[in-house]
């Protein structure tokens, strides 16, 4: 097992764990906008993956079968996270399908990098971008994890516009 590996199952370890204390013990009292703004948000900033292209982010030789994917997966993974924020702000109809579209595919963009970081042996060549992985990737599958809980326990129906914000959940 290499460095990174260990880095990034351990930091998965620790947002877990505070999401545990933290976070998903409170879901029930709170209402789905409150919960999924902030990780929306904090997805928002995947156009940072864009970094596994750029020269000096990492070092020469990082294989293009992980770099390509992993950056326009993580590119296209801020868009839907910024076309779903407007939604949920104004508790649009359409707000829970772009939030379940932005989360499918930003978790599956994470399970491909990870699959094709090891595939083809990325780590070394990480570079500056090491912390995506180490740090970065762990809190994004944690939130990703909540988002699913949210979506499938606490905001069970479609809002209506105009409705108060608390008016998806049952």
């Amino acid at each position: 097992m290499n460095i990174l590996t260990v880095n990034l199952l351990l930091s998965t370890l620790i947002f877990w764990t505070a999401a545990r204390i933290y976070l998903l013990p409170k879901l029930p009292d709170l209402n789905p906008r409150t919960v999924l703004l902030p990780i929306l948000l904090l997805h928002a900033f995947r156009h940072l993956g864009l970094m596994f292209l750029a020269p000096g982010g990492v070092y020469v030789g990082m294989p293009p079968e992980f770099a390509y994917p992993a950056a326009f997966g993580d590119l296209l993974a801020a868009v839907l996270a910024l076309i779903a924020i407007p939604a949920v702000v104004s508790n649009a109809r359409i707000a829970r399908p772009l939030v379940w579209l932005f989360n499918v595919v930003g978790t599956l963009d994470l399970i491909a990098a990870i699959t094709l970081a090891t595939i083809y042996p990325a780590a070394p060549y990480m570079g500056a971008a090491y912390w995506i992985p180490a740090f970065w990737v762990p809190a994004l599958l944690v939130t990703h994890y909540i988002t699913f809980v949210v979506l499938w326990r606490y905001w069970t129906r479609p809002a209506r516009p105009g409705a108060a914000p608390d008016q998806g959940r049952t």
